[in-house]
């Protein structure tokens, strides 16, 4: 039973891929392509890789899932949609093939890797002295901390690259339409209930990040989330982007990252950390890009300033 349930996603998985690459309209393809994120996600639960799956589900399905839709729906406000048309069959073959092949050789570039426990062995040697019981945080933050800082800088250069496509008279104004809804609706009702439950589920998900599953891309996409229902349910509009606060929370993540970073150089090793301290710092790191990442990536979804300040 467990082989063909494996079958069968993979099955899923596979046509899924195949109709977000060959579909016939553009928000179809979309649809297909969040699918396509959320049965990757049950299969990276299945193979145990837990922190994959969260981030999958939570920023591959769910946040960009939101960006490619909020993408075409302005296209479609902007007349862009009106002559959408099925492509032609041979260039929706021609990117099945491309992808095909394109999978092929990841597929070949991983069979052809040394065998052995590759760097399994180095990691459970020396993750003791980061004082993390989360093997996978112990890499994003120690041992692979300058991958880790760069992705979050590519956050920050995406929000600034969607900032900049702003009309000069609403720069650094509000983003997206005012929302209001009915104050006894159910919008405005999820919008009270589940703000609170949210924001404990991203602080407990930085904090068990140090021992289990979990970390700050997770919770900051919740705290996004969350800050999203908000707007969303009318109770609280969008913050100007001219906002000094709203700015420096953008930064802080990666500004105590690389500070964290800079700092170790005293112990020895730039962005190492000191003996006995890993741990204190390494959360503290984790809770500064929380709120950088659910700030990013919440304003990313809003797009750039539509109202004056």
């Amino acid at each position: 039973m467990s082989h063909a349930f494996d079958l069968a996603l993979c099955a899923l998985i596979l046509g899924a891929a195949v109709l977000a690459v060959t579909g016939r309209n553009v928000f179809g393809a979309i649809v297909f392509y969040v699918v396509y994120g959320v049965l990757l996600a049950l299969a990276w639960l299945i193979l145990g890789a837990v922190d994959v799956a969260l981030a999958e589900a939570a920023i591959g399905a769910g946040v960009t899932g939101v960006l490619l839709i909020g993408a075409w729906q302005g296209l479609a406000d902007a007349g862009g949609l009106e002559d959408e048309a099925p492509r032609p069959v041979f260039l929706r073959l021609a990117a099945v093939a491309g992808a095909g092949a394109l999978g092929g050789l990841i597929a070949l570039a991983v069979i052809s890797l040394p065998g052995g426990d590759g760097l399994t062995l180095a990691v459970v040697d020396n993750q003791d002295r980061l004082e993390l019981g989360n093997p996978v945080n112990a890499v994003l933050l120690g041992f692979r901390a300058y991958d880790t800082l760069l992705e979050t800088l590519v956050l920050t250069a995406a929000l600034a690259a969607v900032w900049s496509l702003t009309r000069t008279r609403v720069w650094g104004g509000v983003p997206g339409p005012g929302h209001v809804t009915r104050p006894d609706g159910v919008m405005a009702s999820f919008g009270r209930l589940l703000p609170p439950a949210g924001l404990l589920v991203a602080v407990y998900l930085v904090w068990v990040g140090a021992d289990a599953p979990g970390g700050a891309f997770q919770a900051g996409t919740v705290l996004a989330a969350v800050w999203i229902l908000i707007v969303l349910s009318g109770l609280q509009d969008e913050p100007r982007l001219n906002s000094l606060p709203l700015r420096l929370m953008i930064i802080a993540g990666p500004a105590v990252f690389l500070g964290a970073g800079l700092a170790g150089a005293a112990a020895g090793a730039v962005m190492g950390y000191p003996d006995g301290h890993a741990k204190s710092v390494i959360l503290v790191i984790e809770y500064a890009l929380t709120l950088s990442i659910a700030a990013t990536l919440a304003l990313l979804i809003a797009g750039p300033a539509r109202r004056a300040p």
